[in-house]
């Protein structure tokens, strides 16, 4: 699903039954468990600047004061681990003001559905991450819980579909390729809904052009930093062997920031090799 109409669909106030639907099915094992939501970030049409707009979020909070945090991102780029967990503690710090006491934290969940695969050690395609013992996991805390979907580990086709979350995971996958809605995924209420409103956020010319820019600028980018990569990995690990292993690390880095120089732009090529702004700037005035 291409990410404008991700959040027009489960971004908009109208329609919450589509979100509650959605994440009863993906957080909650299809119990209804959420009840009530407010969507706290209406839809917004996202400019194109560098890697920042590969994603868009939602925000609703949930039944039980929790807070529902959804992101969706179709490029993986370094450091975006972390900066799933910083997103996460950081709306759970900012509930309280000055002198407000510890007590009145609500939970937060962060739901990340990714278009790669993050986690190659498991096939599992929805995965939960929250605090726990390290030698018997017990719980900690359950007020910051991370959660993932990694679409490219969803494979069923619509003959196979099961249960309610399957249909939710397919109704991602391949919405746009569906003129009407199939008879299988048709049976759900809120999916219907997720459909039509679909059909009737027909994209404006505008908003056409923002996505033709933003595809050609993720195919570009994903190709792009392939090719860095294998390029500074053979130039970091040749001049890495001569001069040890950290500094071959660095080399690498700073091979992959040449070869994407003129490519994307310099925020960017920071976020993807972790190199510094200045760092980059630097890497400009050398000699290639």
């Amino acid at each position: 699903m291409e990410l404008l109409a991700f959040k027009k669909i489960f971004g908009s106030k109208q329609s919450t039954d589509i979100l509650i639907s959605f994440l009863n099915a993906i957080l909650y094992q299809e119990r209804e468990v959420i009840l009530d939501l407010e969507i706290l970030d209406p839809y917004q049409a996202p400019r194109i600047q560098g890697i920042k707009d590969s994603y868009l979020d939602v925000k609703a909070t949930i039944t039980g004061n929790k807070t529902v945090i959804i992101e969706m991102q179709v490029l993986n780029v370094l450091g975006f681990e972390k900066r799933v967990l910083y997103n996460a503690a950081k709306a759970f710090s900012i509930q309280l003001s000055v002198g407000e006491d510890y007590t009145l934290l609500n939970p937060i969940i962060a739901l990340t559905i990714t278009d790669f695969e993050m986690f190659d050690h498991s096939s599992k395609v929805i995965s939960r991450y929250r605090l726990k013992e390290k030698d018997d996991l017990t719980d900690y805390s359950d007020d910051i819980e991370l959660v993932f979907v990694e679409l490219p580990k969803f494979t069923k086709a619509l003959d196979d579909l099961e249960t309610l979350t399957d249909k939710w995971l397919y109704f991602l996958q391949s919405a746009n390729q569906h003129k009407t809605v199939p008879p299988i995924m048709d049976e759900v209420p809120a999916i219907h809904h997720a459909f039509a409103v679909a059909q009737q956020s027909k994209l404006s010319k505008r908003e056409l052009e923002i996505l033709e820019k933003r595809e050609m600028f993720l195919h570009d980018n994903r190709n792009a930093i392939l090719k860095a990569k294998l390029d500074g990995k053979a130039e970091g690990k040749a001049e890495g062997r001569a001069e040890g292993k950290a500094e071959g690390r660095l080399e690498e880095k700073q091979a992959i920031a040449r070869s994407l120089l003129g490519i994307l732009d310099l925020p960017t090529i920071s976020k993807t090799t972790g190199l510094s702004i200045a760092e980059i700037e630097q890497l400009q005035t050398q000699p290639s």
